[in-house]
């Protein structure tokens, strides 16, 4: 039976992924001179587009793997690398490569009406945010109960993203730049951190004699 402490650690570990605070600049760059209501359903679209990504995850990510023929101890290990790489980037403060290439960022800028996709995937619900749904479903057994406890925190991190795009702009006026880039920093630390057990847990998979 999961415990009330893992539904925790997989909301944080989550949110620390998908790290909307980080975000809001872009955000406010592709809905600049937007009419309110329109800026308000781009942000709940992207909560939406972040939601339905995930949730297929949980259900359909391992299968996906079986497809391929890759084991989930690899997946964990290549999962936390990219990860430590996300992470890496947040404590320096710059804008994570594996999110949007700047190809991407061009069209973007160039077809608004576009940009929420984007936005949504791979910007918040990318790769890492893809593997840590996978890895957690199947570290924690995979039963009903973890699936549940997933979608809720999946639930949870896209209400924080509908909030938080719905007052980006309020938000970015009270924290500045430095105060953006100080929570993308803390929440970097965190997923450091996350990577590095996830990669161990792989590691020691593969490999059962670094267990001893």
């Amino acid at each position: 039976m999961i415990e009330l402490t893992d539904v925790l650690k997989m909301t944080v570990s989550l949110l620390a992924i998908v790290e909307p605070f980080g975000i809001v600049p872009f955000f406010l760059a592709v809905t600049q001179g937007w009419p309110r209501p329109r800026a308000l359903a781009a942000a709940r679209t992207t909560a939406f587009t972040v939601l339905t990504v995930l949730v297929v995850s949980v259900f359909a990510g391992e299968a996906m793997l079986g497809v391929f023929g890759i084991s989930l101890a690899s997946f964990s290990v290549g999962g936390g690398l990219i990860l430590l790489m996300l992470a890496l980037s947040m404590l320096r403060a710059q804008e994570v490569g594996l999110r949007q290439t700047p190809e991407e960022a061009e069209e973007t800028a160039e077809r608004n009406a576009a940009a929420v996709v984007p936005m949504g995937v791979p910007l918040l619900a990318g790769p890492g945010a893809i593997s840590n749904v996978i890895i957690q479903s199947h570290q924690f057994g995979g039963g009903v109960d973890v699936h549940v406890a997933l979608v809720l925190a999946i639930l949870f991190v896209a209400l924080v993203v509908a909030v938080v795009f719905s007052f980006a702009g309020w938000i970015a006026d009270r924290l500045g730049t430095v105060g953006v880039n100080l929570v993308t920093r803390l929440m970097g630390l965190i997923l450091a951190a996350l990577a590095v057990e996830m990669m161990a847990r792989g590691l020691s998979e593969l490999f059962p004699g670094l267990a001893h």
